[in-house]
């Protein structure tokens, strides 16, 4: 038995593997089939899936993951591979490449790590070496846990150090952040994570770094769909040398990972750690599939960001006159300026407790921490993401629908399952997809 595995983990792990040893080839193979489909019928037709974290991607983009060019290896600069045979291949590099800079503004990028954790981890290995020291934000402010010595930053030898946080607007504490910077010396200053209600300080980070030498970098995992879109901060025109992401939040692409940057030295070295360093071969259909992705933000960016943060606005609203304690940025004078919407969780047993209990009702959320009391052996909030609901033509109206269900289960004591016979019947009505080309 792995003890460092949860229990409850341990427990379906132990249940379900003495299932599976006595199946059959066969057997397996049907089971597969099964779950895939089974998978997808919950999740993509009977679940409001509002976990930050997710999307839906456009079916010709998704149908691009299974074609054969993704089988094959990849290495090398277009133009120039090390392996033959390449001359249709690596111009779908070129396409999504162009793509890329387009929609971020910037002259750089490196669109061949695997995920958004290891694009952080191109980042510190350009910028940094084991043993120096960085700046990220702590989980009660919602960094990401790449970015601390538990994480990416911490396996490849970095010192972490919390950036100071400013509560009251969700932002960085600039004149701590100074004062502090000047004192440590930090190599690296990582702006943004897990959760963005509001845009964030860059430029006066930037004026910080650039005092004592240091690099910014952005990290757009949630936010760069808002930011293809122009509806939200622009990192790089503010101030970040850096800019990293995943591809599948709100950008809703396939599963991966890029990096943008306007900076040729940092783009040199970002391509040798890339190739022949740690993605020699690089997974092509999703370069394919981002392509299709980067063409529907490239046509509908500005109006699909915008939907996602009114649906966002109008969810909070709604919850917040449902009795549900959603998070009120006061030095900010609202909700959240984004897709995201964070619900204090104290009062429902912690913010995981509560998200399995609403899971019951096919309502798909997840915890993070907040600044402020926390709770034993949980996380002190629930977060929200609106680009899926968006994506699947839901609007504001729908959002105080959401809001109910939400309020029936957290507030009104009712069973999950109860209410999850409503939205399954409430999913139905949203199942042709928005915001695609």
């Amino acid at each position: 038995m792995n003890t460092w595995i949860p229990e409850p983990a341990q427990s379906f792990i132990a249940a379900n593997t003495r299932r599976i040893a006595a199946m059959s080839l066969a057997e397996l193979d049907a089971e597969v089939h099964r779950l895939v489909a089974a998978h997808e019928q919950l999740v993509d037709h009977e679940c409001v899936n509002l976990y930050a974290g997710t999307n839906v991607m456009n079916p010709r983009a998704a149908k691009l993951l299974a074609s054969s060019i993704g089988s094959r290896p990849s290495l090398g600069h277009p133009g120039d591979k090390y392996n033959k045979g390449m001359v249709y291949a690596e111009q779908i590099e070129l396409i999504t490449a162009q793509l890329f800079r387009q929609l971020f503004h910037a002259d750089f990028i490196e669109y061949r790590a695997p995920s958004g954790s290891i694009a952080n981890l191109f980042a510190f290995m350009a910028v940094c070496k084991p043993g120096d020291l960085i700046f990220s934000f702590s989980d009660s402010a919602a960094g990401h846990p790449t970015h601390h010595a538990n994480g990416a930053a911490g396996l490849y030898g970095l010192r972490v150090q919390n950036v100071p946080f400013d509560e009251a607007r969700m932002d960085v504490d600039a004149d701590a952040l100074a004062r502090l910077a000047r004192q440590e010396k930090p190599k690296l200053i990582i702006v943004a994570g897990s959760m963005c209600l509001f845009p964030y300080s860059v430029a006066k980070v930037r004026a910080i770094a650039d005092e004592i030498g240091a690099v910014v970098m952005y990290d757009a995992a949630h936010m760069s769909g808002m930011i293809a879109g122009g509806e939200f901060q622009q990192p790089l025109a503010e101030g970040a040398h850096l800019m990293t992401s995943s591809t599948y939040k709100s950008l809703g692409g396939p599963p991966s990972g890029f990096i943008a940057t306007s900076d040729p030295a940092l783009a040199e070295r970002l391509d040798a750690i890339a190739y022949p360093g740690l993605t020699a071969n690089f997974d092509l259909s999703k370069t394919a599939a981002m392509a299709i992705a980067l063409m529907d933000l490239r046509e509908h960016g500005p109006a699909y960001a915008r939907a996602c943060i009114a649906n966002a606005q109008a969810l909070a609203q709604a919850m917040h006159q449902r009795g549900l304690d959603v998070h009120y940025v006061s030095g900010r004078g609202g909700f959240t300026a984004s897709q995201h919407v964070a619900l204090r969780a104290n009062t429902y047993g912690g913010g995981n407790a509560a998200c399995k209990v609403l899971e019951r009702a096919n309502l798909l959320m997840t915890s993070i921490g907040l600044p402020g009391e926390q709770v034993a052996g949980d996380a002190n909030a629930i977060r929200i993401g609106t680009q899926e609901v968006t994506r699947q033509g839901m609007t504001p109206d729908a959002m105080r629908q959401i809001a109910d269900f939400v309020g029936r289960v957290l507030v009104d004591g009712e069973p999950p399952e109860q209410v999850r016979v409503e939205v399954v019947r409430f999913r139905a009505g949203y199942q042709t997809l928005a915001f695609i080309r």
